[in-house]
């Protein structure tokens, strides 16, 4: 049985950094696509960012240059490093992967991932 399991969240200050991790047990994903997604109280989960199975990286605007994504294949873990956070980064975490090896393609979308951990809250204060 495959499971994603994030960890990390907590509460923080603006301006610190938390760096939350993904676990993937049950399978492998070193070949494949990986994402973060989250969920702030009242409104829809929206694309943080994501590896692709060629480890680059794609992040939406809103965390550009202050958050970072990489993965450890050995321990078949994705991490997100958050840096300068901001009280509009105050959500619920998750981590997702897709099923195919070598694709992601709609690496932006919900719809494009197979697997989904069950979230890590993030709360940063002002």
């Amino acid at each position: 049985q495959v499971q994603l399991v994030e960890s990390g969240g907590g509460l923080v200050q603006a301006g610190g950094s938390l760096r939350l991790s993904c676990a993937a047990s049950g399978r492998t994903f070193s070949g494949n696509t990986m994402g973060w997604f989250r969920q702030a109280p009242g409104k829809e989960r929206e694309f943080v960012g994501a590896i692709m199975w060629s480890d680059s990286t794609y992040y939406s605007d809103s965390v550009k240059g202050r958050f970072t994504i990489s993965r450890d294949n050995a321990k078949n873990t994705m991490y997100l490093q958050m840096n300068s956070l901001k009280p509009e980064d105050t959500a619920v975490y998750f981590c997702a992967a897709v099923r195919t090896a070598y694709s992601g393609s709609t690496y932006y979308s919900e719809r494009g991932y197979d697997y989904w951990g069950q979230g890590t809250q993030v709360t940063v204060s002002s």
